[in-house]
């Protein structure tokens, strides 16, 4: 006689993350209602909309600081509610901000370790791992095709898409199988953009699942797989690549048939 079980059977389409009909509440305020996301390995899953839509609020329940109200968190198909930020560490949700959680003055290697710090020695004699610490960080970033000058530089004097790629290899490193990268382009100029882009699609095609977050449709469409819009904390689409073109989700994005409405308001007058 087997025992039956309510958990969801993991196959390889099980998403890694899947938050299904998910809303969340502060008092009487409405943050997000009823948004329902995938995350596959190997596939980017891209979140978009403008300031306010909620996408902050999803970052929070996706990384552990906050709990949704209603609806279904899954993490690998069973059931989850994340205590904290270490909690989704340990379950492989890795989250980049996008201010960047690096210490300016620092050098490179000891950003990419901050707070799992390798040593060596027992007792009095303990002391942190300095060359294994740089060997491993050039040859990380150099697996991901970031080639920096000298990791003994401070963090500061990389630039923003190079911090940013830094903290991607960074999460790739220490094992994690889904990525979240906060408007990683969002103080970028294209060049740099691009550059990003570039280790977004790295992690991509190292197997992880990555949500990305952005206003841009031009840089979702260039690496995504997956299209959620949030407006006001709730969902107005939700398609795969194959279901919409760059344009229809740029005009999704404008505002679609509001964006119409104004253009007809504006000729009148």
């Amino acid at each position: 006689m087997t025992e039956e079980t309510d958990a969801t059977p993991v196959t390889e389409r099980t998403p890694l993350v899947e938050l299904d009909d998910v809303s969340k509440y502060y008092g009487n305020i409405r943050a997000l209602e009823g948004v329902s996301l995938e995350v596959h390995a190997g596939e980017i899953s891209c979140v978009l909309g403008d300031n306010g839509a909620g996408k902050s609020t999803l970052i929070k329940i996706i990384a552990g600081l906050h709990r949704h109200d209603a609806g279904a968190f899954r993490i690998e198909g069973e059931d989850a509610k994340l205590g904290s930020p270490r909690e989704a560490l340990d379950r492989g949700i890795a989250t980049v901000y996008q201010d960047l959680a690096v210490v300016p003055l620092m050098p490179v290697w000891r950003n990419f370790f901050l707070g799992s710090e390798p040593t060596k020695g027992v007792g009095p004699f303990k002391r942190m791992d300095v060359d294994l610490m740089r060997e491993t960080t050039r040859a990380e970033l150099l697996r991901m095709g970031i080639d920096l000058r000298d990791v003994d530089q401070p963090i500061g004097t990389l630039s923003g898409g190079e911090r940013q790629c830094v903290a991607i290899a960074r999460a790739v490193y220490f094992g994690a199988k889904v990525l979240v990268l906060d408007e990683p382009t969002a103080a970028l100029g294209v060049k740099q953009s691009g550059v990003v882009l570039k280790y977004v699609a790295a992690a991509r095609d190292a197997g992880l699942g990555v949500v990305l977050i952005t206003h841009n449709p031009h840089h979702a469409y260039l690496v995504g797989n997956r299209f959620v819009l949030l407006k006001r904390g709730t969902m107005s689409g939700s398609y795969t690549r194959d279901e919409i073109s760059l344009d229809d989700l740029t005009r999704e994005m404008a505002g679609g048939s509001e964006l119409d409405d104004l253009r007809h308001e504006l000729e009148r007058r």
